[in-house]
């Protein structure tokens, strides 16, 4: 019998690296199935973020004090205050934060009356004239009364 030189061997049959569909199937699903659970703990750290203001109990108005009475001039003259407050920003709480500012003056029946420095119309600081018997908003020359009505019918302000 004579001995041949070459072996000539064929592989019949899958190779090895090709699965079935079904197992196919099964490592897809798998793979999705992992990505899935690795996904659930971001996802959920993320919506809870998200959601968290509105778990927030709400302030109800709070009253802040601003100054004594006894600094308010008897002669009516405004006088500005800065309003501070704690404020809560994510996870940092700013204790005695400036909020914003208001005007403070006497009134004749013995009160207090408050006024907002912020223009209603483009949004600037409002002063105090040199007479102290008025406002006057620097971006457009608007004046105003001391009780905020507008000093001017022709202003730009529209209230």
């Amino acid at each position: 019998m004579p001995v041949s030189s070459t072996l000539n061997l064929e592989f019949r049959g899958p190779r090895p690296t090709d699965h079935p569909p079904r197992r196919r199937f099964l490592i897809r699903l798998g793979a999705v199935l992992t990505g899935l659970v690795a996904a659930i703990p971001p996802v959920g750290a993320g919506l809870i973020a998200f959601l968290n203001p509105l778990h927030e109990k709400r302030r109800e108005t709070e009253m802040t004090l601003v100054t004594k009475l006894v600094v308010l001039p008897e002669s009516g003259a405004p006088r500005r205050f800065t309003i501070e407050a704690d404020r809560v920003d994510g996870w940092t709480t700013h204790v005695n934060s400036p909020i914003g500012s208001v005007y403070l003056m006497r009134t004749g029946d013995g009160g207090v009356a408050a006024l907002n420095v912020v223009c209603p119309h483009a949004g600037c600081f409002v002063g105090v004239a040199d007479d102290e018997r008025s406002f006057a908003c620097p971006c457009h020359g608007n004046s105003f009364n001391l009780d905020g009505t507008i000093a001017d019918p022709s202003s730009s302000s529209p209230r």
